[in-house]
């Protein structure tokens, strides 16, 4: 399955002055798959080891001489060219020797000309440990997270709407049909999500049942991989969180829900390294007073969600609910399935440079009861967004937060074909009754992960 990040990956590949990148993400979203595929379409060899299986390799990599390192993984891979002419050397599971991690800087130093990549899954966890750090300045990063809804229809050889999803601009309109027909694959992917494992089952089955299953399948390997970088109490600290996280979709972090009677620096630990692994997203509150969002953030005040709505729904028991039902239904936690589709499409555009960020609004005070589900930057401005999971919704709390004046145009998602309208709206506040006037662009759910407006 064709993924967005394959055209930046070949992008870093082509550039002269590349350094060694370290690709990260949780577990199966497809990091390996997406370095085979790019070298594969590039036609250049690819050189790839799995540390996991190969740990022995972290006394030689620890020695930092990048000659006899190469040697050792032509010797590993029974090759005598390895690493000779245009290629790739791939790293996969670089977790398992963390010495190769520290090796990269030397890679870079002595070798430039090397294209080197490498993955892992929970890297955070190893990077945790004391004393450990990456070679800063001498490496680049790539951030991959699950499937996006456009990948998903790629997939499903939708290209029709894609190319309308693709050629869509503000004040245009969507075919009804298509619009109908982009809702129901919306309600697939709640239920699917974007493991790219749990797509290609259900894509070659037709059957959504063979999804869950993988899902139970991955979220089994999760539970194993904190038992290799936690143990004893820290262990059941982390499981505890993560079987929690998908009840806590949408909430503001209150750590007496994970347990009541443990240490909130303790829980608050396990959430960071969860997070810093790409299985938890924390969208931190923010004032919105301006750009860029992070100079105005609170981070001791946040909300939670899950790496995927498809995980996140088979934790809450989702595959309970036959297929067919859920597609036509409703469900009762709809509104955060919803902004969980949101949000990990605002943090996941399929391939990021940077560590993605997210931020909301909550109004401050005694009474937290103004809330806006996400702030974006919008060039130079800020973009509050809201999110329905139906076709109506009050904007109470939009609304307060456009009268604070920092920004101009909001969005809202919900189930209805997109439209944009110039509003005004009486605002009773401190100072009395006033006009809040704003620019609104109401846009489908299925077009979160395509942020275009006015």
């Amino acid at each position: 399955m064709k993924r967005l990040g394959e055209a930046n990956l070949a992008t870093w590949y082509q550039r002269a002055s590349r350094k060694p990148l370290v690709i990260r993400g949780a577990r199966q979203v497809g990091k390996s798959t997406l370095v085979r595929n790019v070298a594969k379409n590039l036609g250049v060899p690819l050189w790839e080891i799995n540390l996991e299986k190969h740990a022995n390799l972290n006394a030689v990599f620890a020695t930092f001489d990048i000659a006899k390192i190469l040697q050792e993984i032509s010797l590993s891979l029974r090759a005598t060219s390895v690493c000779v002419g245009p290629g790739i050397l791939f790293l996969d599971e670089i977790q398992a020797t963390p010495q190769a991690l520290a090796a990269l800087r030397y890679f870079y130093e002595e070798r430039p000309e090397l294209a080197v990549i490498a993955t892992g899954s929970l890297l955070e966890f190893t990077l945790s440990e004391a004393g450990f750090s990456m070679p800063v300045g001498r490496i680049e990063y790539g951030w991959l997270g699950p499937m996006t809804f456009s990948e998903y229809l790629e997939a499903q050889g939708d290209g029709s709407l894609i190319l309308i999803l693709n050629d869509f601009q503000p004040n245009m309109s969507i075919p009804l049909m298509a619009h109908e027909r982009l809702n129901q694959r919306l309600r697939e992917f709640l239920y699917v999500g974007g493991m790219p494992e749990a797509v290609a089952r259900f894509i070659e089955t037709g059957d959504a049942m063979q999804a869950v299953e993988v899902h139970h399948s991955i979220l089994e390997t999760y539970q194993e991989d904190f038992s290799k970088y936690a143990r004893g109490a820290d262990l059941e600290k982390i499981r505890r969180v993560f079987a929690l996280l998908p009840a806590n979709i949408g909430q503001k972090i209150r750590f007496n829900r994970f347990h009541p009677d443990w240490k909130s620096k303790d829980i608050r630990r396990s959430l960071e390294l969860l997070t810093r692994a790409g299985i938890a997203i924390q969208v931190t509150h923010c004032d919105g007073s301006g750009v860029p969002l992070a100079a105005g953030e609170d981070p001791t005040v946040a909300k939670l969600f899950h790496l995927d709505v498809g995980l996140a729904g088979s934790l809450l028991g989702t595959g309970m609910i036959p297929f067919e039902e859920f597609r036509a239904g409703r469900f009762i936690n709809e509104g955060p399935m919803a902004e969980q589709f949101v949000a990990q499409h605002l943090w996941n555009s399929g391939w990021r440079t940077q560590h993605p960020s997210l931020h909301y609004w909550l109004r401050g005070g005694q009474n937290h009861n103004a809330e806006v589900d996400f702030l974006v930057q919008n060039e130079g401005d800020v973009l509050p967004i809201e999110v329905k999971s139906g076709a109506s919704g009050s904007l109470r709390s939009l609304h307060q937060f456009m009268a604070k004046g920092n920004a101009h145009t909001a969005l809202r998602f919900d189930l209805n074909t997109p439209s944009d309208q110039d509003l005004q709206i009486p605002l009773m506040t401190a100072n009395g009754l006033s006009e809040v006037r704003f620019h609104l662009c109401n846009r489908p759910l299925y077009m979160a992960g395509i942020l275009k407006f006015k």
